[in-house]
């Protein structure tokens, strides 16, 4: 069993995060999650194996989170959402984790991308004049991946469609450490701002971003 963490977050919404690190088999993940008949079939089709092992992942992660068996489903928008809970839920994978954050109350986004990763078209593609100018040189692919990540996050959180990263959402300017806050504002297309805080954290050449509304 691969849980790797599990962090209630000291944010003002008592979200929880749950990490699981990929370590088995995709025969192995089969075996020790309790996943529903449909779900497995629906994941049986899916062609790429790194991509079943995360989908498994995520249901062995959510064994270990929930004491009782849940019944995962997405929205017709890809908001995943439990069955049989009305906890808040969102998820996100990359080859070597998933990670899950929950709610009781509050809507909430996730987002978790390996360090090692070239973010370099994140510049020209989601970030604005203002963002950019705060690049720094000598840690500029982290800082992108965390701006990614962040963006990615609220996207998520605010399950809205045709979201421009670099227009609508704004990540004010930060210094990078291993962990930190960060602070946002989302603007709809009607013109509404929303202010959002949010948190990040890194591990093992990973940075995993998460918020609550």
């Amino acid at each position: 069993m691969a849980l790797f963490l599990t962090k209630d977050l000291d944010d003002p919404a008592h979200s929880r995060v749950g990490v699981w690190q990929i370590s088995e088999s995709e025969e192995e993940l089969r075996a020790m999650t309790s996943i529903p008949s449909d779900e497995l079939e629906e994941i049986s089709y899916i062609r790429n194996g790194s991509l079943r092992k995360q989908k498994l992942a995520v249901r062995a992660l959510l064994d270990a989170m929930f004491e009782e068996k849940v019944y995962l489903s997405h929205h017709d928008n890809g908001k995943p959402y439990i069955e049989n809970n009305a906890i808040n839920i969102s998820i996100t994978h990359t080859e070597k984790y998933v990670a899950v954050i929950l709610n009781d109350t509050e809507d909430v986004g996730i987002d978790c991308e390996s360090l090692d990763r070239d973010f370099s078209a994140v510049e020209k593609k989601a970030l604005s004049e203002d963002e950019i100018d705060d690049l720094d040189d000598g840690q500029k692919n982290e800082q992108l991946a965390i701006y990614w990540c962040a963006k990615e996050a609220i996207y998520k959180l605010t399950s809205q469609y045709d979201v421009d990263f670099a227009e609508q959402i704004e990540i004010e300017d930060f210094r990078l450490r291993d962990e930190g806050e960060l602070h946002a504002t989302f603007t709809d297309k009607d013109g509404y701002e929303q202010d959002l805080d949010l948190l990040y954290f890194t591990f093992d050449r990973h940075v995993l971003v998460c918020v609550s509304s």
